[in-house]
């Protein structure tokens, strides 16, 4: 890893599948990590030989992810703008924007730790859970809470780097995480017997590793004085961007995130088993999803760039090379499900009656990659281009889209009339968005017009 403040995005570096690669592959050996930190948490106050800990330990977890989730968009709009920002050469923006992201991130989980008290009222109360479950589990967020700030803030630096190729220094940060989180869950919770507390302070302790290490790598940054200046940091104009941008993101993840809501819960009216086979398939969805992140980030970076050069011809090339490693690793997906879903299932669920309904279902899984492609990695583009509106308004389109397939679909066909409508739901994404490219290449040709007069 470099110690430079941006990379050279401006210079004469050709647009190439090994520079793809570079950016792709860690951020897929990254997601690779996660799984395996949920595993660790869950199996180590698993020892305590006692279900409550372990439902503590889950419920906690969610709750707190779903509350991070909100601010995703972070990561992305931040992508997006910084990309913009180096393919233009503008060393001291995209300093500003370091800055910017880092104080929202920090801000904002602040106010979470501040408001902990209502927050975890409103979720628990929710949460169909036993009273020393309850109280587990106030116990574990009561401490997990205080990386509220580290948790958040990192969304940011990480579309910082993103937006830089610097997906080493992301990878670095996961693993650093990590391992932290799992050498501390086994010293505090196995050796020195904290249960869940033990699992929520390790957890606690690697958020706050992450982010020094993540502003370690951001390092050179701060020796430009760019990074405090006040007046570009706090400047108006650039300011209401991001606050637009990032609104316009969070709109269409939360309509994303009900369209996912939904799904689960029109599949609970066919009963337990059908709900279990759709949580088992859905982590088919999940490998597709770790296994494109890389490319659709690699989108972002050249898009966003190409963007900012007011480069066409780049952004054209930038967009069909991530999309066409992104199509081929979708076909070797589909054939993986295709020949060894059955295997998976079988890993996932030990149950007999969700294995054969899993089965059942199994050709929409073969389905998934091909036809969500495209909406992951038209995401990808739009992110780099920075165009949230047309983000969130065709992911309207494609929940209106979905909302009529389930009507249409569900109560002729059951289970396969939800999973072509969920499935419809990407397709309406991917072809919406695609019908919408072509206003960003025209944006490209103004900002070369713009720069050359």
């Amino acid at each position: 890893m470099t110690d430079t403040t941006v990379t050279d995005t401006t210079g004469p570096e050709a647009l190439t599948h090994r520079r793809v690669l570079r950016i792709a592959v860690p951020i897929v050996l990254s997601n690779v990590t996660v799984p395996i930190l949920g595993a660790v948490d869950t199996g180590v106050v698993g020892q305590i030989a006692e279900a409550q800990p372990i439902a503590a330990v889950g419920l906690g977890a969610v709750i707190l992810s779903a509350i991070y989730w909100i601010f995703g968009f972070l990561r992305m709009g931040t992508t997006g703008m910084t990309a913009r920002a180096a393919g233009q050469g503008d060393r001291g923006e995209v300093a500003a924007l370091l800055t910017r992201s880092l104080m929202f991130g920090l801000g904002a989980g602040a106010v979470i730790v501040a408001l902990q008290w209502p927050i975890f009222a409103g979720a628990l109360g929710l949460a169909p859970a036993s009273a020393e479950v309850e109280e587990m589990s106030r116990a574990y967020m009561g401490i997990r809470i205080w990386s509220a700030p580290a948790a958040i803030g990192l969304y940011g630096l990480t579309g910082w780097l993103i937006a830089q190729e610097r997906t080493m220094a992301v990878l670095a940060v996961q693993l650093l995480m990590n391992t932290v989180n799992i050498a501390l869950d086994l010293w505090f919770v196995l050796g020195l017997g904290w249960g869940v507390e033990g699992v929520a302070t390790a957890t606690f302790i690697a958020e706050w590793s992450g982010l020094a290490l993540a502003l370690y790598l951001c390092r050179a940054a701060f020796r430009d004085p760019a990074w405090r200046d006040w007046g570009r940091v706090f400047d108006r104009v650039a300011l209401i961007r991001m606050g637009v941008v990032n609104a316009d993101i969070l709109v269409r993840s939360l309509l994303l995130k009900a369209t996912f809501l939904s799904f689960m819960f029109l599949a609970a009216d066919f009963g337990d088993v059908q709900l279990a086979a759709n949580q088992v398939l859905l982590q088919f969805l999940e490998i597709t999803a770790f296994a494109l992140d890389g490319f659709a980030f690699a989108a972002e970076a050249f898009v966003g760039q190409a963007m900012g050069r007011g480069d066409r011809a780049g952004l054209r090339r930038g967009a069909l090379l991530t999309s066409g490693w992104s199509i081929a690793i979708c076909v070797l997906l589909a054939l993986f499900f295709a020949l060894a879903g059955g295997w998976l299932i079988d890993v996932i669920t030990k149950a007999p009656e969700v294995q054969q309904a899993a089965r059942t279902y199994l050709p929409w899984m073969v389905a998934v990659p091909v036809l969500g492609v495209g909406a992951w990695m038209l995401d990808g583009i739009f992110i780099g281009a920075t165009r949230s509106r047309d983000m969130r308004n065709m992911m309207a389109v494609s929940f209106v889209v979905y909302v009529v397939a389930a009507v249409t679909l569900v109560p002729p066909f059951g289970n396969h009339g939800l999973w072509a409508a969920f499935l419809i739901s990407f397709v309406a994404r991917g072809v919406t968005l695609l019908i919408r490219y072509p206003a960003l290449e025209a944006e490209a040709d103004q900002v070369a017009v713009a720069k050359a007069a």
